[in-house]
C-alpha cells in the first residue's frame, strides 16, 4: 500500500505496516514536550492518576518560555510547579531561565527532535518540528499528562494535502511569506485536522530556518501537522546535533492525497496577514499607508538566527522611526550568543531597539510589548486574534523579519525594498 510520509511514520510508531485516514491508532511517542502555560495542568492531572514516575526520564522536556522570566506571582507560580515537578522526576531536558529558549527553537536546535520522530506537545506549535521530517502536533494538558505517564498517546490518522511550490523567489520572499499567502488561498480551516505536506522546488531551496517557519504556522490553516520531506540540508542540520538515532521517511510516489494544490510563486511580493486573522493576507504593497506603534522581531515562528541576521541587515546603519518602538527577541540564547558575536545586537541597539531575553512574551499576549487601546503593530508572530497582544482594540499585522525591519524604520507597514534596493 502507497502511503505518505505522515502515514508511514504513524504506521511505524503503531507497529503496522500501514495506516489509513481516519483510522484510530495507540503510537509510541519519541519526544514529548509542556511549557510553563501548559505543563502544571499537566502535572496536576499526572498526580490526581496516582502515578508515581513518567515513562522516561530522557523523552520529556518541560520548558519555561511563556512567561519566563517571571513577570508576577502567579508566573512565577507555574514555573515552581514545573521546576519542582522536573527535579521531582529527575527531568534531564528541564531549562531554566538561563538554559531556556523558546521551546520550539530550542528543541531542533539541541538535537532533541529529530527527523522520524512521532512527537507531541502541550503547546498548539508542536508542529514545528514537521520541518525536521518529523511528525508533531499539539495536543491538551490532559493528553500530555497520559503520555509523560506512558510514553504513549492515542491518534486519528489525518488525511494528507500536498501543496507544491514552484518558480523563482524574489529577494525578500521567505518562508514566512510562503506560509502566509499558503493560509490566505486555503484559508484558516482549509487544512483542519489534515496533514500539510510541503513540497516542490521552491521549499527543496529553503534554508531550515524557513522551513521551520511554514511548519511553524501549519496550524493557523487549521492543520493536525505541518511537514517536508527531510533531504540533505536537514542530514546536515541534525547530524551535527542528534542525540539519538533518527530515520528518513519520504512519501510514496502514487501515495494518496485528500487534496493537492500547485502554486508558482514568482510574482509573489512579501505577504501581510491582516487584522484579526492570519488568512486575512494581503500584498504588502497594498498596506503602505497604515502606520505602526510597535514593531515585534522574534516567537517560535521568526526568531531564528536566519532572521535576525535579516533584520540586522535592513537596520544596519539606520534608526527606529521616532514614534516607534522596536522589540527583538532571540529565540535561543544560542541565537543571542551568534548575534552578539556576529555584530546583530550592537546594530540592534544602535537603532534604539529593545532587545530581550529569549521568551515567547509578547506573541501570546504574556508581556514585553503589550499593545493599548487602539495601538497597532507589525510582528513576526504567529497569530492576530481580536485581543492577541494585548488590548482588544488593538491590532496586529503578521510579517517577515525582513517587512518588519523595513516597517519598524519608516513607521509605516513597507516593503524591504524601499531601504534595500
Amino acid at each position: 500500500m502507497s502511503l505518505t510520509i505522515s502515514e508511514k511514520i504513524l504506521a511505524a510508531h503503531s507497529s503496522q505496516e500501514s495506516v489509513s485516514p481516519g483510522e484510530l491508532i495507540e503510537a509510541d511517542l519519541d519526544f514529548v514536550l509542556g511549557n510553563d502555560i501548559t505543563a502544571p495542568l499537566a502535572i496536576k492531572a499526572f498526580k490526581e492518576s496516582g502515578a508515581v514516575r513518567v515513562f522516561d526520564a530522557e523523552r520529556i522536556s518541560l520548558i519555561p518560555d511563556h512567561f519566563i522570566p517571571n513577570k508576577d506571582i502567579q508566573s512565577a507560580t507555574q514555573a515552581k510547579i514545573m521546576r519542582e515537578f522536573a527535579i521531582e522526576q529527575k527531568l534531564v531536558h528541564y531549562y531554566e531561565v538561563g538554559r531556556a529558549g523558546i521551546e520550539h527553537a530550542l528543541l531542533p536546535e539541541a538535537g532533541l527532535v529529530l527527523p522520524g520522530d512521532l512527537i507531541i506537545g502541550a503547546d498548539s506549535h508542536t508542529c514545528t518540528y514537521g520541518a525536521l521530517g518529523a511528525f508533531s502536533c499539539g495536543v491538551g494538558s490532559t493528553d500530555l499528562a497520559a503520555a509523560m505517564i506512558t510514553g504513549q498517546l492515542w491518534f486519528k490518522v489525518p488525511p494528507s494535502i500536498k501543496l507544491i511550490f514552484s518558480g523563482t523567489r524574489k529577494p525578500f520572499i521567505r518562508g514566512k511569506d510562503l506560509i502566509l499567502y499558503t493560509i490566505g488561498q486555503i484559508g484558516v480551516d482549509g487544512a483542519r485536522y489534515r496533514a500539510i505536506e510541503f513540497a516542490g522546488p521552491v521549499i527543496e531551496s529553503l534554508p531550515m530556518d524557513d522551513r521551520f517557519t511554514m511548519a511553524n504556522m501549519a496550524v493557523e490553516a487549521g492543520a493536525k501537522a505541518g511537514i517536508i520531506a527531510p533531504d540533505a540540508r536537514t542530514e546536515a542540520y541534525v547530524k551535527l546535533r542528534a542525540k539519538r538515532k533518527y530515520a528518513f521517511y519520504q512519501s510514496d510516489s502514487d501515495a494518496q492525497y485528500e487534496q493537492l494544490h500547485s502554486w508558482d510563486i514568482s510574482d509573489l511580493e512579501p505577504q501581510v496577514a491582516c487584522p484579526h486573522s492570519p488568512g486575512n493576507v494581503r500584498s504588502v504593497n497594498e498596506l503602505r499607508n497604515i502606520k505602526i506603534d510597535q514593531v515585534v522581531i522574534g516567537s517560535c515562528t521568526n526568531g531564528r538566527l536566519d532572521d535576525m541576521r535579516l533584520a540586522a541587515k535592513i537596520l544596519k546603519n539606520r534608526k527606529v522611526a521616532r514614534n516607534v518602538r522596536l522589540i527583538v527577541i532571540p529565540a535561543t540564547r544560542e541565537v543571542y550568543r551568534e548575534c552578539l558575536k556576529e555584530g546583530h545586537i550592537k546594530i540592534f541597539m544602535d537603532a534604539e531597539a529593545v532587545v530581550s531575553t529569549p521568551t515567547c512574551g509578547p506573541c501570546l499576549g504574556g508581556y514585553m510589548g503589550i499593545l493599548a487601546e487602539g495601538e497597532r503593530a507589525i510582528s513576526t508572530t504567529n497569530r492576530n486574534f481580536v485581543g492577541r497582544m494585548g488590548h482588544p482594540k488593538s491590532e496586529v499585522y503578521l510579517s517577515s523579519p525582513a517587512v518588519a525591519a523595513a516597517s519598524a524604520v519608516l513607521g509605516r507597514i513597507a516593503h524591504p525594498e524601499e531601504i534595500l534596493t
